[in-house]
């Protein structure tokens, strides 16, 4: 293994250039060979909108007003979350020649991975706001607020990913479980469906999904005009503590074995 002798000074700027070259790779590769590149990216959560709109809206008669920008705002934090999480399991067993021929922090490929994902869902929030124009949304400064929840959303799916990238180095079959989460955390989520339905004995334990609190926010800023409240921040800063002290316990507890297990 090839060791930095640096400075920290040194250090900190070949890490930064680690996850940079790093986060850049994993952007490219993920469109490479592909016609439509990035526009998949945007077509993927529109063509679920124009399904779930017509399904929804149309045919069970949903009474959500403006239903397509408010089905699409909860795809795209979905996407995030989902996305960086599920490539997040890949990223330590995907880069074995960084674990076992070069020295780096290894929570740097997670981070990177989650990088990528994050520059992605920027782009297509970007398209996102003249979309919620076409769809007759008047944006007010409460839009602001996007770019301080998507970092919300990064942290904590960073933090997340620190338990599950090392968990999948052990247990291989850790990948099946997540997606089988992800597909019970899709329908647990206010993705396509009105958080009022949820019984009101279960509004509380309903509420403390941070996932839920986010496309909340979103919708808040986006689509009523409305700053998040203090019950929201407080349920989405929790949860990222929490998993963030699991991750750097489930981190530091296996990493030394992730050589031995690649």
């Amino acid at each position: 293994m090839v060791h930095l002798n640096t400075d920290r000074r040194d250090n900190s700027r070949y890490y930064f250039d680690v996850v940079a070259v790093l986060a850049s790779k994993d952007f490219k590769l993920r469109y490479r060979n592909s016609v439509l590149g990035f526009v998949w990216s945007l077509l993927n959560p529109l063509a679920y909108m124009a399904i779930l709109t017509a399904v929804f809206s149309m045919l069970l008669r949903s009474s959500i007003p403006n239903y397509a920008p408010w089905v699409l705002i909860g795809l795209l934090i979905w996407r995030l979350f989902s996305v960086s999480t599920s490539q997040s399991l890949q990223s330590i067993i995907g880069n074995p020649s960084l674990v076992n021929k070069v020295y780096i922090p290894r929570y740097l490929i997670i981070l990177s991975n989650n990088l990528a994902n994050l520059i992605a869902s920027c782009l297509e929030f970007i398209v996102l706001l003249p979309l919620l124009l076409v769809f007759g949304i008047r944006l007010t400064w409460y839009a602001l607020y996007l770019p301080v929840i998507i970092l919300m959303e990064f942290l904590l799916v960073f933090a997340l990913s620190l338990s599950l990238a090392s968990l999948n180095v052990k247990y291989r079959d850790f990948y099946q479980i997540w997606d089988i989460a992800l597909q019970l955390g899709f329908f647990l989520s206010p993705i396509v469906y009105d958080p009022t339905l949820i019984p009101p004995h279960y509004q509380f334990m309903y509420s403390l999904n941070p996932v839920t609190q986010l496309i909340q926010l979103v919708r808040d800023a986006l689509l009523y005009a409305q700053p998040p409240t203090q019950f929201d921040l407080a349920v989405i800063l929790s949860a990222m503590a929490l998993l963030l002290l699991l991750g750097v316990f489930v981190f530091q507890r296996l990493e030394p074995k992730f050589p031995e297990e690649l």
